[in-house]
């Protein structure tokens, strides 16, 4: 059943427009058609568009577009097939595991009565939806990791964490993209940069997407980042309709 979406003030420049109050597919479905479909719009006045969980976020200029003019326009995309348009990549994300690379690997691993292998093939078992961006540059909150390898954060955060590290927090997972603070469970790293202002498009995600984890050695770790270093290795990704039955879908 079609639900009207609500649309709400922030501030005199910007608008929410809100799907729902819970984290699911279908709501973040339609924040990524209308998120889509307004970018596919070029429409002007419309300065920003930020997708979230379960709303979008559209900053305008009030004297190029008026308030009354941005709802008409949010109703008709709403109900376009803006998404529709937009086929969903896997991004392959490889990761070193452990050791130096994940110094939570073993915890994670004695919490659940597992071991570190057993972590890893469930970590890299499943494809991981990109809900939105946020946090820090690039920074992608994803949906799907199973509840199996579930793990609280750290009591007391680090005061730094490398660029890369790919860690575990309550039922969710995550990649740093840059170097910050945090209280992540470290189980891994990934010498592929997720923000890089050198690059075109300095973020490498992007939300309606997935990311797939694909273990490397430690040798294979040094070897791509040699060619990252060198410009000379590229990320690789697939249509999620491409996908075959090697992994779950989670979310899918």
């Amino acid at each position: 059943m079609y639900k009207i979406p609500r649309i709400l003030p922030a501030g005199d420049k910007a608008v929410v427009v809100e799907y729902g109050n819970e984290i699911s597919e279908e709501c973040n479905n339609r924040v990524l058609n209308l998120y889509h479909a307004l970018k596919a719009r070029n429409a002007g006045g419309i300065t920003s568009l930020i997708p979230t969980y379960r709303s979008v976020l559209i900053k305008y200029d009030p004297l190029e577009l008026d308030v009354e003019e941005l709802v008409g326009l949010i109703a008709e995309s709403d109900m376009s097939s803006g998404q529709q348009d937009f086929q969903p990549k896997v991004i392959e994300i490889p990761v070193a595991y452990g050791g130096e690379f994940g110094p939570d690997l073993d915890f994670v691993a004695e919490y659940h009565s597992m071991t570190p292998e057993e972590v890893i093939k469930i970590h890299t078992g499943s494809a991981y939806r990109i809900y939105m961006l946020g946090f820090t540059m690039g920074f992608a909150y994803l949906g799907g990791m199973s509840e199996k390898i579930a793990t609280p954060r750290l009591e007391k955060p680090r005061t730094e964490i490398p660029a890369g590290s790919v860690g575990i927090a309550g039922s969710q997972t995550g990649i740093y993209p840059v170097t910050s603070p945090g209280g992540w469970r470290l189980i891994g790293k990934t010498p592929v940069k997720l923000y890089d202002p050198s690059r075109g498009n300095p973020i490498l995600l992007e939300a309606g997407n997935y990311i797939k984890f694909v273990r490397i050695t430690a040798d294979e770790f040094h070897e791509i980042e040699a060619k990252i270093n060198r410009n000379a290795y590229e990320v690789k990704t697939f249509l999620l309709s491409d996908t075959g039955a090697g992994f779950e879908e989670s979310g899918v």
